[in-house]
């Protein structure tokens, strides 16, 4: 460890450095290798700090070690002088991972021999200023220098930074003299446009799945997943990605693929059908369907459906349903069955070259990370392979043997299994087959049959990166690049399928599409439009790191859509009879009721307006209170539409006391004074039931047991679901169809539910409008 340590610091670096470099074994080890390496040139004394800078640098980040000794070779003959053709060295040998290196292109794309006088340096930077010398001029030190500076770059590559610089620096200085006190002030930044009362508003535009923008909410999903294929590989560079391993046949495999697929970017969903999607799913499908159509490319459809026991024909339909929803038209549909045959015979391949073993451990000794080494690892192939076959052939029970993989996965597990044995009827490939294979294999190996470009997975798949590489590898087929994406999840909710089945059978929710949940069925049913759950997955963003939101900005989005799609009705939950005394018994007017009032362009309703209509109880005070603004006996208030003001003559009460009917009077509000409010109402109206939602969960994260100790299913929120049965709606609605979406006035958005008959509706509240603290 000394004469280590004694090594390191003989290149100048310091001795704290050097015993921080030995705590990480790979760099010590890389960086030991490029010294001797060097010193085989130069000999012993021949390494200086400079060359020992670039030499810790490139052992720092060199990926592929068998290129350590080349670049090495490359730094100490000083062919690589600086960080800036050290860094084009790092990206031509990861771009060119098969030998041999081509030393005439490698030398050009990293500047080798490429020498800038300072009168180049000087006649660039000059150049540069020329081009921008009016607003230099005018704008003085408050100019951004560093565009100066990137132009200049731009023109001498290989140019030392510092030199350029320097050389901007003294040019300005020539030109501007000296900074001033005007100069040395901050630049004051553009004031916002003012209205009376404040700024002006910019209203949020949708983002759905088509190309349009957010103003001040970012950037639109489009425009995300567009930028994140800068960062993610071009198709037939997989070998250029973090982590991508290559073998002898890799070029060659990249080769045929792009031949079979023209460079296309090619995209999955791989959703098991054994339940329903959820909200974290939309993010899912945005993302998968959202990168490639973002980038003209195609996204399949496959049914991970290598679990018979679990896989049910109605999520099968129900999946493709919701993706279709959400605006989005697989290339094709495709099912992991499709492919056991080849699964098999790949299987069997991988045991031939001694990667995979049969093994007998039960089901109960696999579990966890630290489980019991097989004593059945290394036995023969020719053993494997012939009980393998007896497992396809039936011949062994249930767990009694299992094909495992030998690999050690990045979480610590070790040999995973790719089949196990199971007696179940498969629902598409009946009883053709009694074993089935597990994720683990299935998943990178479809992805090369599909010839996938991008495995794009949620983060906690990022523990079988390598094991993914690894079986395409072993195989020598294609490998596709696994690509890691954050999770979405919400507050107050759960999505587990274990969980909300265990909430049906409890009979806390109805079923897979109850409106408390946020499945895409339930979410679909209580009429939230699939624009606004995309616009919310824009909103959260295409990141790595995992998301966990409140609900509410899931509903903003959703109001955000509704406010420019629901027309308007009027309906009234908690009715109050009104009789007009001073209109005739037979007095009937059609009202036009605008659907959009912002807009009235967009088309209008009639209503009938008669001597007796509906109001909400809530909007009759016997006794005034402060800042109360409609009908009171001292206080007229307006009807919406109608064109009158009504003010209070008498009241009538059942034996209770309670309020059962007003009796009013109304002018016209023309030759009124102009009342504090206007509230909504219905006359001939119709029977409707409402169901109003709240929160399932009474906290925040209800599988919490810090926060639940006896676990989600006694945190429910007994005031999650109140059914209105006698509640009042305009006749306007008389012709709606399920799913169909209305604002009614301020009451809140509401859908046409599903259970709704022709002798009467059923109306979901979808979400309440926007809270105004200052309207009671």
């Amino acid at each position: 460890m000394a004469d280590i340590l004694t090594l390191f610091t003989s290149i100048g670096l310091s001795e704290q450095k050097a015993k921080e470099t030995l705590k990480n074994e790979a760099l010590s080890c890389a960086l030991k290798d490029a010294i001797v390496q060097a010193q085989r040139v130069r000999g012993p004394s021949g390494v200086d700090k400079a060359v020992g800078t670039l030499l810790y640098s490139m052992a720092s980040r060199l990926k592929d070690p068998k290129r350590l000794a080349f670049l090495s070779d490359s730094i100490v003959q000083c062919k690589i002088c600086t960080e800036l053709q050290l860094a084009a060295a790092l990206e031509f040998v990861k771009s060119h991972p098969q030998d041999p290196i081509n030393q005439r292109e490698f030398e050009e794309a990293c500047g080798v021999g490429v020498v800038i006088t300072p009168e180049q340096i000087e006649e660039a930077v000059e150049s540069v200023i020329k081009k921008h010398k009016e607003p230099l001029l005018k704008e003085r030190y408050h100019f951004n220098m560093g565009l100066l500076m990137g132009e200049a770059r731009s023109a001498l590559k290989w140019a030392d930074g510092k030199v350029i610089k320097n050389e901007v620096d003294m040019q300005v200085l020539h030109l501007l003299g000296p900074k001033t006190e005007a100069d040395l002030e901050k630049k004051l930044k553009p004031q916002k446009a003012k209205v009376a009362g404040g700024e002006v508003k910019v209203k949020k535009e949708e983002v759905a799945v088509a190309d349009e923008g957010m103003p001040g909410e970012g950037r639109s999903l489009m425009e995300q997943l567009r930028g994140e294929s800068l960062k993610f590989h071009k198709a037939g560079e997989n070998y250029k990605s973090e982590g991508y391993v290559t073998t002898e046949h890799t070029m060659d495999l990249l080769k045929k693929h792009m031949e079979l697929t023209g460079g296309q970017i090619r995209t999955r969903f791989p959703p098991e059908p054994n339940g329903i999607l959820h909200i974290g799913h939309a993010k899912a499908i945005n993302f998968n369907f959202g990168y490639a159509k973002a980038n003209n490319g195609i996204c399949f459809l496959r049914y991970d459906d290598t679990n018979p026991e679990k896989e049910e024909e109605k999520y099968f339909t129900a999946i493709k349903d919701m993706v279709e929803w959400l605006g989005y038209e697989p290339h094709a549909v495709t099912h992991a069955s499709d492919n056991f045959q080849q699964l098999y015979d790949l299987a069997v391949d991988l045991v031939r070259r001694g990667h995979a073993y049969v093994c007998h451990q039960k089901g109960e000794e696999l579990k966890g990370h630290n489980s019991t080494p097989s004593p059945w690892r290394d036995r023969a192939i020719e053993e494997s392979l012939v009980l393998f076959d007896r497992m396809k052939k039936g011949l062994f029970a249930e767990g009694e043997a299992t094909l495992r993989m030998k690999i050690v996965m990045e979480d610590g597990k070790q040999d995973p299994v790719a089949y196990r044995i199971k007696y179940t009827a498969h629902h598409r490939t009946g009883d053709e087959w009694c074993i089935y294979p597990t994720y683990d294999y299935t998943h990178c190996l479809c992805d090369s049959i599909e010839n996938i470009t991008h495995s794009l997975c949620t983060k906690e798949f990022q523990a079988r990166r390598s094991s993914y590489f690894w079986l395409c590898n072993a195989l020598d087929v294609y490998c596709p690049v696994q690509w890691e994406y954050g999770r979405l999840n919400l507050t107050y909710t759960v999505v587990s399928k274990r969980k909300i089945i265990r909430l049906v059978e409890a009979g806390v929710v109805r079923d897979w599409d109850d409106p408390r949940l946020f499945t895409l069925t339930a979410l679909k049913r209580r009429g939230f439009p699939p624009e606004a759950i995309n616009n919310f997955c824009a909103r959260v963003g295409v990141t790595v790191s995992q998301t966990t939101t409140e609900p509410h900005l899931l509903e903003a989005c959703v109001r955000d859509v509704l406010n420019d799609t629901a027309p308007r009705a009027m309906a009234v939950l908690d009715p109050l009879k009104v009789t007009i005394t001073n209109l005739p018994e037979d007095s009937k007017v059609d009202v036009r009721v605008p659907d959009f009032p912002a807009n009235e362009a967009k088309g209008s309703h009639t209503v009938p307006f008669t001597r007796t209509i509906f109001i909400e109880q809530s909007d009759f005070r016997e006794v005034m209170e402060k800042g109360y603004k409609r009908l009171t006996p001292d206080q007229p208030v307006g009807l919406r539409h109608a064109g009158y003001v009504i003010s209070f003559q008498n009241v009538i009460k059942d034996a209770r006391g309670k309020v059962v009917e007003l009796e009013v009077t109304c002018i016209s509000s023309d030759s009124a004074e102009k009342p504090k409010a206007f509230i909504h109402w219905v006359s001939q109206p119709l029977m409707c039931e409402v169901r109003l939602y709240e929160r399932l969960f009474l906290h925040k994260n209800p599988e919490d047991p810090s926060v639940v100790p006896n676990g989600f299913l006694t945190d429910i929120n007994p005031s999650s679901l109140h059914v209105i049965s006698g509640a009042l709606v305009d006749t306007s609605v008389k012709g709606a169809t399920v799913l169909d979406k209305f604002q009614f006035e301020r009451v809140g958005y509401f859908s046409l539910d599903p259970d709704s008959t022709a002798d009467k509706l059923v109306f979901n509240r979808t979400v309440t409008l926007k809270e105004d603290p200052g309207k009671i």
